[in-house]
């Protein structure tokens, strides 16, 4: 972040009149920078200011991911160390990290707490929710009142909204963890009380965003291929085996491809289980849907 910030730097604007007039540049500096503060009273000053600021705020929040615990090592260890900062940092109930493919099939997932671990699942099972829409749109979803969506019949995630509401979840911010063209998932932040994140708490929540973006690639890079990549090859296999799944069930009930997804994530709901679990089954043969099934 720090460095896309940083180019505001060199959009140079005409100095003092002591300093080259209106030429644009200041002839005797060395550093071109370094006249803002001392020659350009104001915007220029504040922008330095803020930027320090920021890099600063960056490396606490990196601190608070290396020091937190976070179980096993590896990208699972690192996902869990990143919510649960998170979490602590920004007054959060809970947290959860959702790595994807382009498509927006789960590759790999991490949360704070069984309850988090959960609402992060329902938004697969149901397939909609914060995460789903901040991947799409690449921007940050911002719910602070999920009770005011449960409330409007036919609203914004008619499944999921309910569903998680039922869970305790009151508020909900979920944030595209993104470089340029390129998405690797969502974070996620839970909170069991109504009322939006503070500016601050909305600062802080998008550079946990990309320092979590930073660290998964630095992985993969340090890791020869491994990290992000592995991630990737994860969801690959659980993307045939989910569709795998989907064409048994399809010749079990007689519907159409459709359907069958529906039926598998209803069924998963209903029996409190993870999608990935009940697909794992399916394909084993160790469930089998009939045309009694719900």
């Amino acid at each position: 972040m720090a460095s896309r910030l940083g180019s505001t730097h060199r959009i140079r604007e005409p100095c003092c009149p002591s300093f080259g007039g209106t030429s644009g540049r200041c002839q005797p500096c060395r550093d071109h920078n370094s006249c803002f503060p001392v020659h350009r009273a104001g915007a220029p000053a504040r922008v330095v200011t803020s930027v320090r600021a920021m890099d600063d705020r960056t490396a606490v929040i990196k601190d608070l991911i290396l020091r937190h615990p976070g179980g096993s090592g590896g990208n699972d260890g690192l996902l869990r160390r990143v919510c649960g900062a998170a979490a602590q940092e920004l007054a959060a109930s809970g947290a959860g990290i959702s790595v994807m493919t382009r498509d927006g099939v789960l590759g790999a997932a991490a949360a704070t707490d069984p309850v988090s671990e959960r609402i992060e699942e329902l938004q697969f099972m149901f397939g909609e929710g914060p995460c789903i829409d901040a991947f799409a749109s690449r921007r940050p979803v911002l719910i602070s009142d999920l009770g005011d969506l449960v409330a409007r019949a036919g609203g914004r995630w008619p499944f999921y909204a309910p569903a998680a509401h039922e869970d305790g979840l009151r508020a909900v911010f979920a944030f595209p963890l993104q470089i340029g063209a390129a998405r690797l998932g969502v974070l996620d932040l839970f909170r069991d009380r109504t009322g939006p994140l503070t500016n601050s708490e909305l600062t802080d929540a998008l550079t946990f965003a990309d320092v979590t973006v930073t660290a998964l690639l630095d992985r993969q890079e340090q890791a020869g291929g491994r990290g992000v990549a592995d991630i990737d090859d994860d969801a690959a296999g659980y993307r045939a085996e989910l569709f795998q799944a989907q064409g048994m069930v399809m010749v079990q009930l007689g519907v159409t491809l459709g359907e069958a997804m529906v039926r598998i994530r209803a069924y998963a709901y209903a029996e409190d289980r993870r999608l990935s679990e009940v697909t794992r089954d399916v394909v084993a043969r160790r469930l089998r849907f009939d045309r009694a099934e719900p």
